[in-house]
């Protein structure tokens, strides 16, 4: 059973003056207050009182947990008693709008959309089909390149012949996200050691990196589409980047949306645009990016269009957005009494 983080600055306040109310869920809150600030900018704009339920394993550590109305503890996302809890945070609070934020907890939710709706609330999430595709980068690889879309060469590392990749290589695991055990090989065939979990060879890619902020409304219809290339990333998560209208990632954006089953919501994806101005994607998240505050700052206000669908109010999704502007992440901390 989920366990509520009782301070009395984490309560959720009393609803006053505001017809338009509705109570969202922050799952996996961790470190993204940029997220949380943006749906309240946007509830702001829409003269919406929202209030913010943030969970975690880890409450009384997360940053975003301590900023939101209210803070709770839930299971991992492989536990059994996740979708459980979820749902009972859903049904005492009245949710109606459950945003997911790490790839672990994508599937379950997925899986759980029609038990959530029966009790009122909408997850911004796809379909199960989209995020099984997401979450395996071999599968990626596969089903983009079927669709003619361009992508790395990939490979199950267990198949691959080492004796036939020249020059260096990246090895990494085929659901793993953050930049977690990624590992450049200069050799394949020198590589010794067996990986604890399965693992994909990729083509080495050189030039510039890209993240492709997309969203799809509820009818599976893309909406937008902004670039911003990663000048600097720390942790698998840009530290500098800066929108641009890259003809090339958009139209790869329209590509995709032509093929991947069940898009909702938040979506992102990475390419590398080579010297010679050729782009190859190499991963998909089907759900908020950690560089997603830049294109919410640049104009693309996903959060907005979400509340928008998730009330019933006219929609102002649309692909209008700002060019040029820049995100410069800095360390930040808040302070609280345990």
């Amino acid at each position: 059973m989920h366990q509520l983080i009782r301070d009395q600055a984490l309560e959720i306040p009393p609803i006053t003056g505001h017809d338009r109310q509705l109570t969202m869920l922050l799952c996996s809150a961790g470190r993204r207050v940029g997220l949380l600030r943006a749906f309240r900018r946007a509830a702001a704009n829409l003269h919406v009182d929202l209030r913010i339920i943030a969970c975690d394993v880890q409450p009384e550590w997360s940053a975003a947990c301590r900023l939101s109305d209210l803070a709770v503890r839930v299971p991992y996302a492989d536990d059994p008693d996740y979708i459980p809890a979820i749902e009972a945070i859903c049904r005492e609070y009245n949710v109606g709008l459950v945003v997911p934020t790490i790839d672990p907890e994508l599937l379950p939710l997925a899986e759980a959309r029609e038990r959530l709706a029966a009790v009122g609330t909408t997850v911004a999430v796809g379909d199960r089909r989209v995020i099984e595709i997401c979450r395996d980068k071999l599968r990626t690889a596969t089903f983009l390149a079927e669709h003619g879309i361009p992508v790395p060469r990939t490979i199950d590392l267990a198949l691959a012949d080492r004796r036939d990749w020249n020059g260096p290589a990246i090895v990494k695991p085929r659901s793993g996200s953050a930049g977690r055990a990624i590992t450049r090989v200069d050799d394949l065939g020198a590589l010794t050691g067996i990986a604890p979990e399965p693992m994909v060879v990729q083509e080495l890619l050189e030039g510039e990196e890209w993240t492709v902020n997309i969203y799809f409304d509820r009818a599976g219809a893309l909406r937008s589409v902004v670039p911003h290339r990663r000048v600097q990333v720390r942790a698998g998560e840009v530290e500098k980047g800066v929108t641009g209208r890259q003809d090339q990632l958009m139209e790869i954006a329209g590509q995709m949306a032509a093929c991947l089953p069940g898009p909702y919501g938040a979506l992102c994806y990475q390419a590398i645009i080579a010297a010679d101005g050729s782009a190859k994607v190499f991963e998909i998240n089907a759900r908020f990016g950690g560089g997603y505050p830049l294109a919410d700052y640049a104009g693309a206000n996903f959060a907005q269009w979400l509340i928008e669908e998730r009330l019933a109010l006219p929609s102002t999704a649309a692909n209008e957005w700002t060019a040029g502007v820049a995100m410069l992440r800095f360390d930040a901390a808040i302070f609280v009494r345990l």
